[in-house]
């Protein structure tokens, strides 16, 4: 939590909370309504799947203290963001005290229901038995309408009081209504009572708040996901490991992790090699294999020998934590859609008010029995639940950015996930972005009489210890051409760095390497051919004054960059390389994923980046990972941060990816267009239905338990149209390998 609290004081005008007792769509309206009343408080938004509060105005405004004293008065909690242990603890607890009730509803609704059944069915003898029937009837929905919708009353209390009174008031207000109608036709002596429609309202509406729970739970896992570190890690103290607990390890203290086990914190490698299975934070299925000097991320598994590293960010402060942090931000905000769909509920729940008693008041002026006229009124009141509205986007929100963490992309704004969904342009930079960033040897070239493990093993000797990416490449190279041991053999006496130009090594048998550029080698006097601009680096080995290798470098692009790239392609996106490297690199990359020559620009400056990503057609995507991209990612509508991204660039964009590669760039962009299309869906349907529902109920007699299961229905629509979207995510790999095979065939000859 000490990161949060660093993190808010940090973002001026802004503050995170979690509010609890939330039971609703409503009560989530309410506090926002009550909040955004404050001096200096300019907005307040309450995201209700993960009580989340966000509010927005002065700082001195936004003091948790203040705030608690506000929410209090409505009967909530206000507290920091929740742990992720904390929330499923609440949604557990949430669980529980739903199933109870609803046991409850169920075990005294069934004896309501049947004895209104049998008065129904006209199944007793005598119309006195149908009275004492009418009685029982109401005896048993007595616990129902009481313990069992004690929170719908509440809710609708609470709401009411901060004049935003949404679906639990219209709940309570329709199930005391019908208890009211009925003991009013009981002491009249008429058996036609509407104990069951109370009882089925609030058993079914319990049914559906059970499911939207369930579905909270869902989206919850996604977060859960992300690393859980233990509790006690081995810290290297005093000349030997000791066990710690994690809370106490520092920036700088060494931690030894066990073959097999978790790495706890963010760091950097220090003795020798390590093979780290990424697959918990990335999704990659090969372990991959790292240097010393090498960063290493929380959640990576040992897959090699015991490693030790040393860390770089405390607990609380690693990029899992962050990433954590960021998915609060992002939940607590709302897009163009949930906006809507909130004003939409808002005016919803007065409307069916005054349409209820303007029902009530035209058909009694009509003639019609006050008993009728009360009953059509309890309809009106029933069918225009704004149930499904409150759910439609939330819920919606919740799957597509739970299915966008389980494949590796962090969605920070809903707002740009909804722009996501639009974007016509997409533009990527070079280097950490397309490619995996550091160079990779291509070939090596022989220029002396020497065999080819001779020229290994001397390279290897050469480059170890060097931190210059370019030795750092040559030493992979030799160490996957070679046993790891290579150049163990020699005796190294002294090695000099010369900073970005090369490195000078003395062996013990009196040679001397060096290893550097042309540029370098020529300076210390050695005969060196004049080589064409080909858009690759390299690095020049030398011994004894002589030739030896020439190793040429380039960068790679990453696995699946020219599948991505075509995909995008094929639906219509406009794509561009824009980078500041030397046009033949660019050119270089370009040929190996598959761009045009007019989609490429080399040498660009950031403002000329910005220049170019504000002439593409919008909305524009760009992806980016360095300080030079910055303003690119700044211009575009939706910026991207691939993995390995600088922090400040992390933090400036809308969206994450945790995969190397930029795979989940079409995966970003089609879950959005996804869910996008499931919320206006949700929408429009559960829009179309209170009107509807609302017209009928007005025009027509509707008998009030029709429209308690067709309110609920609504609501359960909603929430089985938002699911869709993890069906349709488990579908989607196979839908695209097919596609895939479908495409080939179709340019087979």
């Amino acid at each position: 939590m000490d990161a949060i609290s660093d993190s808010q004081s940090e973002r001026q005008g802004e503050a995170l909370y979690s509010v609890q007792g939330l039971w609703c769509t409503s009560c989530a309206l309410a506090v926002e309504a009550q909040l955004a009343r404050m001096p200096g408080v300019s907005a307040a938004s309450v995201h209700y799947p993960s009580a989340t509060l966000l509010v927005q105005g002065q700082p001195p405004a936004l003091e948790e203290a203040r705030l608690a004293a506000a929410v209090s008065r409505l009967g909530y909690r206000l507290g920091p963001p929740e742990a992720i242990g904390d929330a499923e603890a609440r949604l557990d607890a949430e669980s529980r005290y739903l199933t109870l009730r609803l046991l409850m509803a169920v075990a005294f609704g069934m004896w309501t229901m049947l004895a209104s059944l049998l008065i129904y069915a006209g199944a007793m003898p005598s119309a006195e038995l149908d009275v004492i029937m009418a009685w029982v009837s109401g005896a048993f929905a007595l616990p129902v309408v009481t313990y069992v919708a004690l929170p719908f009353y509440r809710a609708g209390w609470r709401t009411t009081r901060a004049w935003r009174p949404g679906m639990d008031a219209l709940v309570a207000l329709g199930a005391l209504t019908a208890v009211g109608v009925s003991l009013w036709l009981l002491m009249l002596g008429s058996p036609e009572v509407y104990f069951d429609t109370a009882v089925m309202l609030v058993t079914l509406l319990l049914v559906g708040r059970l499911v939207e729970t369930l579905c909270r739970h869902r989206g919850l896992r996604a977060l859960q996901a992300l690393h859980r570190p233990p509790a006690q890690v081995q810290r290297w103290v005093a000349d030997a490991w000791h066990s710690c607990a994690l809370e106490a390890v520092a920036v700088g203290d060494r931690l030894r992790v066990e073959p097999g086990e978790t790495l706890p914190l963010d760091g950097v490698l220090r003795d020798g090699e390590a093979l780290l299975d990424l697959s918990p934070l990335t999704g990659e299925s090969a372990p991959r294999r790292c240097l010393p000097g090498d960063a290493v991320a929380a959640g990576c598994r040992n897959r090699g020998a015991a490693l030790v590293f040393e860390v770089t960010a405390p607990a609380g402060e690693c990029r899992l934590d962050r990433l954590r942090e960021q998915m609060w931000w992002q939940q607590a905000r709302k897009g163009e859609l949930q906006r809507l769909a909130d004003r939409f509920a808002g005016w919803l729940s007065p409307l069916a008010v005054v349409l209820a008693l303007l029902t009530l008041v035209a058909t009694w002026l009509a003639g019609v029995p006050t008993e009728e006229a009360w009953v059509r009124a309890l309809s009106v009141l029933v069918v225009a639940c704004p149930c499904a509205v409150g759910l439609a986007i939330p819920l919606a929100g919740l799957a597509g950015s739970g299915q966008a963490l389980e494949r590796g992309v962090v969605i920070r704004d809903p707002g740009a996930f909804e722009t996501l969904a639009r974007i016509r342009s997409a533009a990527f930079d070079k280097t950490g972005t397309l490619t995996a960033g550091e160079p990779q040897v291509q070939a090596m070239h022989s220029a002396a009489n020497l065999s080819e493990p001779e020229l290994l093993t001397l390279a290897s000797v050469a480059a170890r210890g060097s931190e210059h990416p370019l030795a750092r490449a040559v030493r992979r190279y030799v160490q996957d051409a070679q046993d790891a041991g290579a150049g163990g053999e020699f005796e190294i006496v002294q090695a000099e760095e010369v900073g970005g130009r090369g490195r000078r090594v003395s062996l013990g048998d009196g040679r001397e390497l060096l290893l550097g550029s042309r540029a370098w080698l020529a300076e210390q006097g050695v005969a060196t051919e004049q080589a064409a601009d080909s858009g690759e680096s390299e690095v020049l080995l030398a011994c004894d004054g002589a030739l030896s290798a020439r190793f040429t470098l380039g960068e790679t692009a990453l696995p699946g960059t020219a599948e991505t790239l075509a995909e995008l392609r094929r639906h219509g996106l406009a794509l561009a390389l824009i980078s500041g490297d030397r046009a033949p690199a660019v050119r270089r990359l370009a040929d190996a994923v598959g761009m045009k020559a007019e989609e490429c620009y080399a040498g660009r400056s950031p403002e000329a980046k910005a220049k170019l990503l504000a002439a593409m057609p919008q909305p524009s995507l760009y992806v980016g990972d360095g300080l030079n991209d910055v303003v690119g990612l700044a211009t575009a509508s939706v910026g991207v941060a691939p993995l390995g991204a600088n922090s400040t660039v992390q933090e400036g964009a809308s969206v994450a990816l945790l995969k190397p590669g930029v795979a989940g760039v079409e995966v970003a962009w089609r879950l959005a267009r996804r869910t996008r299309r499931v919320m206006r869906q949700n929408l429009v349907l559960s829009g179309i239905y209170n009107l509807l529902a609302l017209g009928l109920a007005v025009a027509m007699p509707i008998p009030p338990l029709i429209a308690v299961l067709a309110m609920v229905a609504s609501s359960l629509s909603v929430v089985a149209n938002s699911a869709r979207l993890a069906l349709a995510g488990e579908r989607e790999p196979q839908v695209r390998q097919q596609s895939q095979q479908v495409g080939a065939l179709g340019t087979a000859p």
